[in-house]
């Protein structure tokens, strides 16, 4: 008698499988990696900003700073990024994540090239094809943002 096939729990996404499940690509990519994942239910994501990033020729040049909407962006990312996975993983199939709202944000300190930034990202509550996920955003051990993000799943 066969034992029945289980099926592999991610724990991680490299980037290859970022590109895999996003339709984002440089220089609008805002994450390097998924760690920490369970499920759909929390996630950390990965950016290390570096100097050479093209925002920084005018954001702003004697002092760069990364802005805050890409700070979100990478947040809705690697939400996106997680439900995603998990739903192939799960034979819920192909989908699309679109951002529907940002709520709550706060922007408490700016981040700067060599900063790495972990999105700490947690399901709130989805229903089918809506869900809403707390964000933060942190280097070394402090919160620099954070945010309730809504998003619609979409199936291609």
């Amino acid at each position: 008698m066969e034992k029945p096939v289980e099926k592999a729990e991610l724990k991680s996404l490299d980037i290859a499988r970022i590109l895999e499940s996003l339709p984002h690509r440089y220089p609008f990519l805002m994450i390097d990696r998924i760690i920490n994942m369970n499920g759909d239910e929390s996630a950390v994501g990965v950016k290390n900003v570096t100097f050479n990033e093209p925002i920084f020729q005018g954001h702003f040049p004697g002092k760069p700073i990364f802005p805050g909407v890409l700070i979100i962006e990478g947040m809705a990312q690697t939400a996106g990024a997680t439900v995603i996975a998990h739903d192939e993983t799960t034979g819920g199939g192909k989908s699309i994540v679109l951002l529907l709202t940002i709520d709550k944000a706060k922007f408490r300190k700016p981040a700067e090239p060599g900063d790495r930034i972990e999105y700490h990202i947690r399901k709130i509550q989805r229903r089918r094809t809506v869900g809403r996920y707390e964000a933060k955003a942190i280097v070394d051990g402090t919160v620099i943002a954070e945010a309730e993000i809504g998003a619609m799943i979409v199936g291609e």
